[in-house]
């Protein structure tokens, strides 16, 4: 460090200021880390409320299932699930928290109505209804449960590479820049201590050639 740090008080004042920016960093990006913790506690309870809700909701489809399966025959309900026509369509927007863009991830037509669904409704019958609600319902919720989840993997990334951030700063670049800092003080005082030496020599000298 001796040899590339310049021991000026220009120096000591820029080092000072890099100090401060650094501490003002640390204290922003410390600020960021705990709402960004905050957040993915928020969100991961939001995904296990989800989790639990879906296994419900999977229980009841299957059930359901089960049910249009004993009264119509497995092969009939396989052909009636073949006269589904249209796919849910899914929107993926985003929000920002913190920097940190979440998807939002919107589905349409999940919930369709009996015309909607595509099957003949006199070639059916209530059995299939039920099943085909079940299975929409769990699909609302995987798609709810697919956004928590992208959300928290967004999450865990940006408060990881916040931590390390907030550890580079606090364990390497502040106390190095303190560390300079004190170098340079130390620098300058023995300068002065050499100027005045030098100077009270000097001043000796000539009073003794005076007299």
């Amino acid at each position: 460090m001796a040899e590339d740090v310049k021991t000026t008080r220009l120096e000591l004042i820029e080092t000072r200021n890099r100090i401060r920016l650094a501490e003002n960093g640390h204290k922003l990006l410390k600020q960021k880390r705990d709402v960004l913790v905050l957040e993915f506690f928020k969100i991961m309870k939001q995904a296990q409320d989800q989790r639990n809700e879906l296994n419900a909701r999977m229980k009841d489809a299957f059930e359901a299932l089960a049910m249009a399966q004993a009264y119509h025959g497995i092969l009939e309900v396989e052909n009636i699930s073949l006269a589904v026509k249209k796919a849910p369509n899914i929107e993926v927007e985003s929000k920002n928290v913190m920097g940190v863009h979440i998807p939002h991830i919107k589905g349409e037509y999940v919930s369709k109505t009996l015309e909607a669904r595509g099957y003949s409704i006199q070639g059916s019958s209530a059995k299939i209804d039920e099943a085909a609600g079940a299975f929409e319902k769990s699909l609302e919720i995987i798609i709810k449960l697919a956004e928590t989840e992208n959300g928290l993997k967004k999450l865990i990334k940006e408060i990881e590479k916040t931590k390390r951030r907030v550890n580079a700063l606090d364990y390497i670049m502040i106390p190095s820049l303190k560390s300079t800092a004190k170098y340079i003080i130390m620098r300058l005082e023995e300068m002065e201590r050499e100027q005045f030496i030098s100077l009270k020599t000097i001043k000796a000298k000539l009073e003794k050639e005076t007299a």
